[in-house]
């Protein structure tokens, strides 16, 4: 087999000496344009934990890598002078230009042909190649020739950066932040030899135009950073090598190979600097690529296929995490507002696989100050109560604690009408201890129901139902219930979700627009002023029955495309009179609704409004309007904003995941400064302690967790080994039982954890 690699970085390079050792027959030539001993940036980083990889795959690597390395077990976060130092991290750093030279060492002993100063302008010279890999970068000129074959698209984010070195010695990767005039500006810092660390400087956009940086003048730059950051460097000067202000590139390519040429390292896909080295990714997938190759020899298009369904899943996670840790500090002006601890946690925990736990594990004392800041904040006496469980106030109402169950759809109402199944549904997870209980959307009119099943508030039998599951929750436990009140619009009259199809009697459909849901739908009714005056006038009313029901709270629906929403999004309002077009006029209606509901609800109890931050599809609404909505409502007198994204329209593109939805709230919660509820995907306590500490949102709403489990909130505080005092009488004996159990498999969970964690390869 004869292999041209297109390319003389890690990844080329590390893939060349695994292929070759492992088929000492195989012919492998690297092109590389830049000469031996070039090389741009300054230090590349690894977690211990992927030096534990490079271990498995080539000993010699290994030991000629490990033996330039310098370790670091911590990283700080610096603001403004304030630090604080957290343990348990493992990193280590080495210089780009040092592991280029072992990497090229190991190649020439295990017989890997080495070119450099090769432009490869040709591909024509490569005919006789059974491989071509492209390892030739971000800029990949292999794969900017065949970028539709490929399916390459290039996001450029909004930071600017800018990569340096010094001669400060660092005992810590640390996070630099300095506020300046015109906003913040964040050096990323670690330690890669003796005498040598790498900075990488970034800010806004906007921050970097007003303090009149320059792409390309290295000398204004350094004289600038290094005013902005003389305490820091400490009288070290910077070091400038082709140190261009960049944004940063994001990657992905649908297709990772065409013919017999294969995508490797940054040519393939980019992460950001934030979450470790370009450098991890590409080696990572030099591995990959080589194995395939070498359980391939005869078939290339069987290796490139086994490359693409081992790394494929791999290489998107990676991605994704790093897009989120990218969106932390494109938003750091934001989080800046934060008290210092809260801000430093952020920062730890911006990619979410970070959590409040596990950097309890690491260190303790940490999280231990985050957590006092936090309790101090909200004036609670006893410093250790956990997040989740400290107590929080929207106008009179106190919530027990911050775990909030949604609006999930029973669809088992008569004629609106609530029975013996939300009798227990609601109740028994009210003993369960739930802070605050939302219940389904209940329709302000009969025609304003989704399904035949779902529950209304319109008439006098509805509303002493509702009233006796509310009696009971008041009476027998500390939980506060809030109703959704809502209207379903051009998602109405639809079968249950566990139906083939709708069997029921149909009913008019109202909208924004004349706009059916999806290829199945009934085509709306555009709403008249008439219509909107009734409409109005059923909120209204539901609202007084509302209150007369004994509700401690309402939530207005105005997310997911149901009919008030449907007015705030582009994608389904059209209009052309005063309630369409811009943001402000699409916003009038619902509006008036909420006013009016606000206006006649008792003043000591509070409102929320529940919208999509997000459409999740093109032309959709956009973050600014999301802005401008929740500044609306909050002005109206909303205490509280429920941020849920997406299901406006049939063909949205959703990015779930773990804590999904949390970076909406955050927005929402930071700019517009009110509280906000959050949702999506979020699974336990760990992560709900996390959300609230680190201020992306107040209140942790869950919805399927709490299907199967109306004792989450119970077994949680067993968890944490906190002493709730609204188990009722009946239940306490339980208590003797329950927190011994979850005490012992929360050790037995830890110590696994710590086991699992892989031993430094210090020497």
């Amino acid at each position: 087999m004869k292999i041209a690699v297109i390319g003389g970085g890690p990844g080329g390079l590390y893939f060349s000496i695994l292929t070759k050792k492992a088929m000492p027959h195989c012919q492998i030539d690297v092109y590389e344009r830049n000469k031996p001993d070039d090389s741009f940036g300054f230090g590349v980083v690894f977690s211990d934990e992927t030096l534990g990889e490079f271990l498995k795959r080539d000993m010699q690597s290994y030991e000629l890598i490990r033996s330039k390395f310098a370790y670091w077990d911590d990283i700080i976060i610096a603001r403004d002078g304030e630090e604080v130092s957290i343990a348990g991290n493992g990193f280590c750093g080495c210089s780009r230009k040092t592991l280029l030279q072992l990497l090229q060492q190991r190649c020439r002993e295990e017989g890997v042909n080495l070119h450099f100063e090769q432009n490869v302008d040709d591909m024509e010279q490569f005919a006789d190649a059974d491989i071509i890999i492209a390892a030739d970068g971000i800029a990949s000129g292999v794969r900017t020739k065949y970028e539709k074959e490929f399916g390459t698209k290039i996001v450029m984010k909004q930071n600017r950066f800018v990569w340096l070195g010094s001669t400060k010695p660092l005992d810590a990767f640390t996070y630099f932040f300095r506020n300046t005039e015109h906003g913040l500006i964040v050096a990323h810092s670690y330690q890669y030899q003796e005498g040598m660390s790498t900075w990488i400087f970034e800010c806004s956009d906007e921050t970097w135009q007003k303090h009149g940086f320059e792409v390309t003048n290295e000398e204004d730059t350094i004289a600038k950073i290094a005013e902005i950051f003389a305490a820091e460097l400490d009288g070290h000067s910077l070091i400038s090598n082709k140190s261009h202000w960049r944004q940063f590139p994001h990657v992905t390519n649908e297709n990772w190979y065409h013919k017999n040429i294969v995508l490797l390292g940054d040519a393939k896909a980019t992460a950001h600097y934030s979450i470790g080295s370009g450098t991890k990714l590409a080696m990572d997938s030099a591995i990959g690529l080589s194995d395939a190759v070498i359980a391939n020899p005869t078939d290339v298009q069987a290796a490139f296929q086994q490359y693409d369904k081992t790394r494929r899943n791999t290489v998107e996670m990676i991605q994704y995490a790093a897009l989120v840790s990218l969106d932390w500090f494109e938003n750091m002006n934001r989080h800046n507002q934060h008290p210092f601890y809260q801000f430093a946690f952020g920062c730890m925990t911006r990619a979410k696989k970070v959590t409040f736990e596990n950097l309890r594990l690491r260190d303790k004392s940490f999280t231990d100050k985050v957590l006092k800041e936090f309790n101090e904040k909200y004036h609670t006496e006893l410093v250790e109560v956990p997040a989740a469980f400290s107590t929080f106030k929207l106008r009179n109402l106190e919530l027990q604690n911050r775990i909030v169950m949604s609006p999930m759809g029973q669809y088992s109402a008569e004629n609106g009408i609530v029975n013996d199944w939300h009798f227990q549904h609601y109740t028994s997870r009210a003993i369960g201890g739930l802070g605050l209980i939302l219940t389904e959307m209940t329709a302000v009119s009969e025609t304003g129901r989704i399904t035949e099943g779902c529950a209304g508030i319109y008439n006098e039998k509805q509303i002493s139902e509702w009233k006796r599951i509310n009696d009971f929750i008041h009476q027998h436990t500390q939980t506060k219930i809030g109703i959704q009140l809502g209207h379903s619009g051009r998602k109405g009259a639809t079968k249950k979700p566990w139906e083939e199809s709708f069997t029921g009697t149909s009913w008019e459909l109202l909208s924004a627009s004349a706009i059916p849901f999806n290829e199945n739908s009934k085509t709306p009714k555009a709403m008249t002023l008439a219509d909107m005056d009734l409409v109005t006038s059923q909120f209204v009313q539901a609202t007084k029955n509302a209150d007369e029901a004994d509700f401690d709270m309402i939530e207005l629906q105005a997310h997911h495309g149901f009919l008030l929403a449907s007015f705030l999004s582009p994608l389904t309002n059209t209009r052309t009179d005063e309630f369409g077009g811009s943001i402000e006029n699409r916003l009038k209606f619902p509006l008036r609704v909420f006013t009016e509901m606000r206006n006649t609800f008792p003043k000591e109890k509070p409102m929320s409004v529940r919208i999509s931050a997000t459409d999740w599809a093109q032309n959709g609404i956009s973050e600014q309007d999301v802005i401008t909505i929740a500044t609306a409502f909050k002005n109206a007198g909303a205490d509280i904003i429920n941020v849920s994204t997406g299901n406006t329209v049939a063909n949205q593109k959703p990015q779930t995941g773990r804590m999904w939805q949390t970076p909406f709230s955050d927005a929402v919660r930071n700019t517009v400064h009110i509280p906000t509820i959050t949702t999506g995907y979020i699974q336990d306590i760990d992560q709900i302690n996390t959300i609230i500490l680190n201020g992306r949102a107040d209140l942790v709403a869950l919805g399927r967790p709490l299907l199967l489990d109306a004792n989450f909130v119970r077994n949680a505080q067993a968890y944490e080994q906190f002493q709730s005092t609204d188990i009722p009488n009946p239940y306490k004996m339980g208590i003797s039982h329950l927190y011994p159990l979850k005490a012992s498999e929360r050790k037995q969970a830890e110590g696994m954890k710590i086991a699992l964690k892989p031993k430094s390869n210090k020497k």
